[in-house]
């Protein structure tokens, strides 16, 4: 089990990403088929890369948000010293 400073009740943005990413994909796409349709080439190839890079990282998002909340680092990652807190708070310094 890790144990660190990382805080309890920590929530990855995941799920907003990867809306954010099917909003970018959907504009690669239009601009892709936009600019190849306008004889445009160079616009056209920029937008088919943009295309697969945000394919890639949705996939990538996809993957960590079906991994869940159980998701841990590998074994070559050592955990983090916890951090020391104030006798009375019961929180972090």
């Amino acid at each position: 089990m890790r144990t660190g400073s990382e805080p309890t009740t920590a929530r990855s943005a995941l799920r907003m990403r990867f809306w954010l990413s099917v909003w970018g994909l959907v504009w690669a796409v239009l601009g892709t088929v936009a600019f190849a349709l306008a004889g445009r080439p160079g616009w056209a190839i920029a937008c088919g890369v943009l295309w697969v890079l945000i394919t890639a990282d949705m996939a990538m998002i996809l993957r960590h948000i079906r991994q869940g909340p159980h998701y841990q680092p590998g074994p070559d990652i050592p955990p983090y010293r916890p951090p020391e807190s104030d006798p009375g708070s019961g929180r972090p310094r």
